[in-house]
């Protein structure tokens, strides 16, 4: 699990206290308990069956609803077919549309920062990929984050009831195939499309690769991409969020988008967005956003504070010396000079000698040259063209850091 380093900014969270809604809780620990009923009920092929159709039916309505449309409006659809996608994507039980929306919109603007509601990078992986759900601190709608949503009655009614999908979907499954067809269909299908969409939360924030540099710790990775429909592809996906494909290449399998280009061609959907191709090659440069965020990340990874305590120390002594050895240091540039005036061949290798003992005697600590950040940032980061504006930034915050610890120490003048 990846851990922060002491100078970095953004380190562990440091919250108030969090209170678990039980209330909330209780139901998603009966549903894992529901699944264990098939001791009893038994497990049928018809069963299985009935699970895998409904675990895909609604992992699409997640990613391609849920995520890319409400979330992300990387397509356009007719207002009947949003409400039909709004409904079977709530049928996983995962809250609301419009709850989903607003929290998935607040991650990508924070993400693995401290604001970020579930990053593995900041907290636990239990918490980011669970737990987080029933904090008190995220139980509420945030209707302002989604505005271009709230203005529709019907989602609005949704979002305030946002388990009546499930039952409704629960219940027909046990009319249709009795109780072993509720635990397996039904059951089984839910709690494991619950954990393959948390997955991408806590997974692909810390298993994958890192194509792109996007300022979080978002990954690609392949397998999640199978599981989720194309949701793996986290890092592309965090690179250009606006499409509605996630995976950019070729041999990138993304089925949620495949599944939206068959609902294209009958008119169901349409205006799909794609990624620019300077965006898919890497050669765009990076938003100011991004460019913060890798900076800080950049400017974190040198221990600033030992800096700033090597300086301090070294100024004090300097400071102690200083009055004491002024004159000294006068007559020996004064001696240094003469000799070398004179022509002494045989005394120029000890002048300057003398010259490098006196300039150590005065030495500084250095902070990080322009080429110790850029190699420190081609070992961390991806490719950009914007590699230079980071290294930049990143010095810039070095020097402010430095600046701060020592107005800030204590003693300090």
């Amino acid at each position: 699990m990846p851990t922060s380093s002491r100078d970095d900014p953004g380190g562990a969270r440091k919250t108030p206290a969090e209170r678990i809604d039980l209330a909330g809780a209780l139901p998603f620990v009966l549903a894992h308990l529901a699944c264990l009923a098939a001791i009893w009920t038994g497990v049928y092929l018809t069963d299985v069956l009935i699970g895998l159709g409904l675990f895909w039916l609604r992992m699409f309505a997640v990613t391609a609803g849920y995520h890319r449309y409400f979330s992300h409006r990387s397509f356009k659809t007719g207002r009947i077919f949003q409400f039909l996608l709004a409904f079977v994507a709530q049928s996983s039980a995962q809250r609301g549309v419009l709850w989903w929306a607003a929290t998935h919109r607040h991650h990508h603007r924070y993400s693995d920062t401290d604001e970020d509601v579930h990053s593995p990078v900041r907290r636990s992986f239990l918490y980011s990929h669970m737990g987080w759900i029933f904090s008190d601190r995220h139980q509420k709608t945030n209707l302002a984050a989604v505005p271009d949503l709230a203005k529709y009655p019907e989602l609005l009614w949704l979002d305030r009831h946002p388990y009546v999908p499930a039952i409704v979907l629960g219940t027909l499954v046990w009319l249709a195939a009795g109780w072993p067809g509720l635990v397996v269909g039904f059951f089984w299908s839910t709690v494991v499309l619950w954990h393959a969409t948390f997955s991408i939360n806590s997974l692909a924030h810390v298993y994958g690769r890192k194509r792109y540099l996007t300022g979080d710790q978002s990954r690609n990775n392949w397998w999640l991409a199978l599981i989720t429909l194309g949701e793996g592809w986290h890092n592309n996906h965090h690179h250009y969020q606006s499409a509605a494909c996630q995976g950019f290449r070729w041999y990138e399998i993304d089925i949620s988008y495949y599944i939206l280009k068959g609902l294209a061609a009958v008119g169901l959907v349409h205006d799909l967005k794609r990624p620019p191709e300077s965006v898919v090659r890497n050669e765009q440069r990076l938003g100011r956003a991004v460019v913060e965020k890798a900076a800080a990340q950049l400017a974190a990874s040198f221990p600033v504070a030992t800096i700033a305590a090597e300086l301090r120390e070294r100024l004090r002594a300097t400071r102690a010396s200083i009055d004491a050895s002024i004159d000294g240091i006068g007559q020996d540039l004064g001696m240094i000079l003469e000799r070398w005036q004179a022509g002494v061949d045989d005394r120029l290798d000890a002048a300057r000698h003398e010259i490098e003992e006196l300039a150590e005697r005065v030495h500084l600590p250095a902070l990080p040259t322009a080429e110790d950040l850029r190699a420190r940032a081609t070992s961390m980061f991806a490719s950009t063209p914007s590699m230079n504006e980071i290294v930049e930034r990143a010095r810039q915050m070095l020097l402010e850091r430095l600046h701060q610890e020592l107005v800030t120490a204590p003693g300090s003048a």
